[in-house]
């Protein structure tokens, strides 16, 4: 893809963002909630005046083969006594830009300023080759967003600021951190939980920055509450507690692989803070366990690193680096002969049981009792 402007980057000051004049603007990237108010955004920038959006913005669905010709009068059309401009839309318009590439080339070869008020494109594809003409075009005469998340971006950074901006609530740096490591990179969910976190907050606590134990209440679903409960009873040995909280989300109908991946999210980490501890001394060990624990990717925050201090110190070393092995056994026992009932929920009780205190009690070295003298007569 060519040189193009982040929507993450933009999202962050709208106010300070000028549109220009493109002919043509490609949205280019496959996450939904920056697709959603990257739209909301050049519809205000296009269209102040909300009586003229009805017929100064028009959305085509492009998977429903819309005909070029209405996309293209659409934006053609100049409006008489409104300043609006107009704007067409083509969603999901990766099939449209096969069917009409020529065209599209052609409105994207000249500016839009010596078409005489002339109306623009609005593309919403998942990708755009840089090699291509049409890209070509659309990088000299028009503008190319980034609706995708970098894999590099600062995503705690950017959900502080947006939380702050958009929800008048501040959060510790911790809480943006495990505000994503229960949700990932879904900011849709990101944002719905930051809503709801802001909705209960009190005016006068909105002030100072919120800390990670309040997001447990409002990340996710009940049932991603659950799995997220079962993964830290299993973490700690407590395999009965981990095998309720399991049976609960099999019965709701969640899939077991994604039970899987969750688990394994947590679990590695612990298992890459003991294999940190084994190096030596003179080959990068950590100072302490804590250490070991923020570079495994632990979240620096206190009841976070309690907890896995105590899940490493339950599972010991030496079960600790056995922790792949037993992820890859689940992996593919769920992807083969216990894909599914039965079969899928035993392999998962099993790597709680593996986890568990009594496995550590039972695997423990046993020591010896002498045994007893005979004394002669």
């Amino acid at each position: 893809m060519p040189d193009a402007a982040s929507a993450l980057d933009i999202l962050q000051q709208p106010a300070e963002w000028s549109l220009g004049s493109p002919s043509l603007v490609a949205l280019v990237g496959d996450e939904p909630f920056l697709v959603g108010h990257m739209l909301t955004l050049l519809r205000d920038h296009l269209c102040p005046d909300e009586a003229d959006r009805s017929w100064a913005w028009r959305e085509f669905a492009g998977d429903a083969d819309p005909d070029p010709r209405d996309v293209f009068d659409e934006a053609a059309t100049v409006p008489l006594f409104a300043g609006a401009t107009r704007a067409a839309v083509v969603r999901s318009a990766d099939g449209f830009v096969t069917a009409a590439r020529e065209r599209l080339e052609m409105l994207a070869g000249s500016p839009r300023s010596a078409a005489g008020g002339r109306g623009l494109v609005i593309l919403e594809v998942k990708s755009l080759p840089a090699n291509t003409r049409l890209a070509k075009a659309v990088a000299k005469h028009g503008l190319i967003i980034d609706v995708s998340i970098p894999p590099r971006a600062n995503l705690a950074a950017w959900v502080r600021q947006w939380s702050q901006s958009r929800h008048g609530i501040q959060l510790a740096a911790a809480t943006a951190q495990r505000l994503l490591e229960r949700l990932g990179n879904n900011l849709g969910q990101v944002d719905q939980a930051l809503a709801r976190l802001a909705a209960a907050t009190d005016p006068a606590a909105k002030k100072t920055a919120i800390q990670p134990e309040a997001i447990d209440d409002f990340a996710g679903s009940p049932l991603e509450r659950t799995a997220w409960g079962m993964i830290d009873a299993a973490a700690t040995g407590d395999a009965r507690e981990a095998v309720t909280q399991l049976a609960a989300l099999l019965a709701a109908g969640e899939n077991p692989i994604g039970i899987s991946a969750q688990i394994a999210s947590v679990v590695r980490r612990l298992s890459t803070a003991a294999r940190l501890l084994a190096l030596p001394a003179a080959g990068g060990r950590p100072a302490g366990i804590e250490q070991a624990l923020r570079e495994a990717g632990v979240a620096a925050w206190p009841k976070a690193l309690a907890q896995a201090r105590e899940s490493l110190g339950q599972l010991g070393p030496r079960r600790a680096r056995q922790l792949p092995r037993r992820l890859l056994d689940l992996d593919l026992a769920l992807k083969s002969d216990a894909s599914r009932g039965l079969r899928a929920r035993l392999a998962l009780e099993r790597l709680f049981c593996k986890m568990s205190r009594q496995a550590a009690a039972a695997g423990s070295p046993r020591r010896e009792t002498p045994a007893p003298q005979h004394r002669q007569l």
